[in-house]
């Protein structure tokens, strides 16, 4: 007799719940269909009790937060054998091998489920077992802990002679894994005290750093330029730290030394002008006194005379000489008057250049490398950023996801509402994205109404889902264009850097993939 397929084994368990009047429940028709196929029949899957326990788990590291992700598709799919083998993983355990001596899970090699109804759901995703304690394993943590070293500091020389000898016994062929697990687990806990001694020193050093600051921004509280300067440091001190946010600061604060130390010579050179003016000026008024002063001489000596004088020819000569004392000391006034307008009008300009220097100073100090409107970085500020980030790729090994996004019929929007409410819609996507992304994310103005995100630490499919949520947030928000709301859209493609990629190329492909959300109807994301 030729054994039934599933199909007769359902047809045959629908018949029998209605024979036996019974609801048509999941739980009835399982049971039946068991019994029926010949299968053993398994109690209620709890996954309302298993979800409440996956929901109380930690996810305090990567790796928890898989597992954690692995055990609640398991129990959504109803499978006994993925929710065993998440919680042994979570546990840091390996699942144990198969009864019939075939290997434990892997990626590729998914878990053996019985035939089961036509309703059944797929099995869970695979579980990645723990490595094996093999030399490459031993070798891998060596090269972990050098990696680490460098933020432990090298002050404790016991410490380190430590670090050497498991270092040394890690890549020793012929050492026992059980001794090396030994050593181990006793270097951890002097690392642990040496982790926190590190992390002590760098609060200690950051509250050091706030009060010098703190005490500059007091001591300075008329000189603008270096409030910005201040205010930035203080904002960048403020933790979590990274390495991005201190070397924006750096660029910033360099701009600002550059455009200060220009101002500070051009002062002086009007500081110079200006006392070679008051000199001249002196040196003028003196000539002058002098000058006077021989002109009263000369004034009273022929006062003298003309009152000797019998005859007009007696007082001809004397008015000759008055008139030409006259002409002479209104020439020496003149020339006086036209070089010191000559420096004043020097003057003039250098204080205008040194205002015109204060003016370009103060908008370097708030926007160096960013974008008015929005806030964002511009060009320049992207490019610096993406070269950091594709140098920790290669450095690190780690994915890095570059998403291009444009504003969605941001021309009608334009022509309909006019550019003051464009302008408001590129700020309020620059602000939502602000809002939405993770501190590490990069947020730049690309040209218009694109923008780039710049998302390391985060593969393909995860790029794609942080674009979705921004995409979802924005329809939960509008901004008001005089009484009327505006709901903001986008289109965006989403490219992970590929080996050997440039960060530029990346982004074209980024742009080809948002090109075709748009053609494909607009408000989409894709990958390349």
């Amino acid at each position: 007799m030729a054994e039934k397929t599933p199909f007769e084994f359902a047809r045959e368990t629908l018949k029998q719940l209605t024979v036996r009047k019974l609801a048509p429940t999941p739980l009835n028709y399982q049971k039946i269909y068991n019994e029926i196929a010949q299968l053993p029949i398994e109690p209620p899957f709890p996954a309302d009790r298993l979800l409440d326990i996956a929901k109380a788990l930690p996810t305090k590291t990567p790796g928890q937060q898989k597992q954690r992700g692995l055990l609640e598709s398991a129990i959504h799919q109803l499978n006994w054998d993925g929710v065993k083998n998440a919680l042994m993983a979570y546990g840091g355990f390996s699942p144990a091998a198969p009864d019939n001596g075939k290997p434990g899970l892997s990626l590729v090699d998914p878990p053996k489920t019985l035939p089961a109804p036509p309703i059944e759901i797929a099995p869970a995703p695979p579980v990645v077992t723990a490595p094996a304690l093999t030399a490459d394993f031993f070798g891998q943590i060596a090269r972990m802990i050098e990696f680490a070293l460098p933020a432990l500091g090298n002050d404790d020389e016991h410490f380190l002679a430590q670090t050497q000898t498991l270092l040394n016994a890690l890549r020793d062929p012929g050492n026992d894994a059980v001794t090396v697990k030994q050593m181990i687990a006793q270097y951890s806990h002097r690392l642990s005290f040496a982790a926190e001694d590190q992390a002590e020193i760098k609060t200690v050093l950051l509250k050091l750093l706030h009060l010098l600051v703190e005490n500059i921004s007091h001591l300075s509280i008329d000189d603008s330029w270096l409030k910005g300067q201040t205010e930035a440091l203080m904002a960048a001190c403020v933790p979590p730290l990274t390495l991005r946010r201190l070397d924006d600061v750096e660029q910033k604060l360099k701009d600002v030394i550059f455009k200060q130390t220009e101002a500070k010579s051009r002062a002086v050179q009007a500081q110079e002008d200006m006392r070679q003016m008051l000199a001249t000026f002196i040196e003028r008024l003196a000539a002058m006194s002098q000058s006077t002063s021989g002109f009263h001489e000369q004034l009273e000596a022929s006062a003298k005379l003309i009152e000797q004088a019998k005859t007009l020819a007696d007082i001809a000569p004397v008015l000759k000489d008055i008139v030409g004392a006259t002409r002479t000391m209104a020439r020496d006034s003149q020339m006086a008057r036209d070089e010191l307008h000559g420096m004043k009008q020097r003057s003039e300009a250098t204080e205008a250049e040194i205002a015109k220097l204060h003016m370009e100073l103060d908008r370097v100090s708030t926007q160096a490398r960013h974008d008015p409107l929005t806030g964002a970085l511009n060009r320049q500020g992207l490019d610096e950023a993406m070269a950091r980030e594709v140098s920790k790729v290669k450095r690190q090994d780690t994915p890095l996801c570059m998403a291009l996004l444009d504003i969605d019929n941001f021309k009608k929007l334009n022509d309909t509402l006019g550019h003051a409410t464009g302008d408001a819609a590129l700020t309020h996507l620059a602000t939502v994205t602000r809002e939405v992304m993770r501190p590490q994310d990069t947020l730049a103005r690309y040209g218009g109404e694109e923008f780039v995100i710049l998302l390391p630490d985060t593969p393909l499919d995860k790029g794609i889902e942080a674009m979705t949520r921004l995409q979802r947030e924005l329809t939960k928000r509008f901004f008001l264009a005089g009484t009327e709301k505006v709901l903001i859209t986008f289109s965006a493609g989403v490219a992970q850097l590929a080996a050997g990629e440039t960060g530029p190329q990346a982004i074209k492909r980024a742009d080809q993939a948002m090109y075709l959300a748009k053609r494909s109807g607009k408000n989409r994301v894709l990958g390349a």
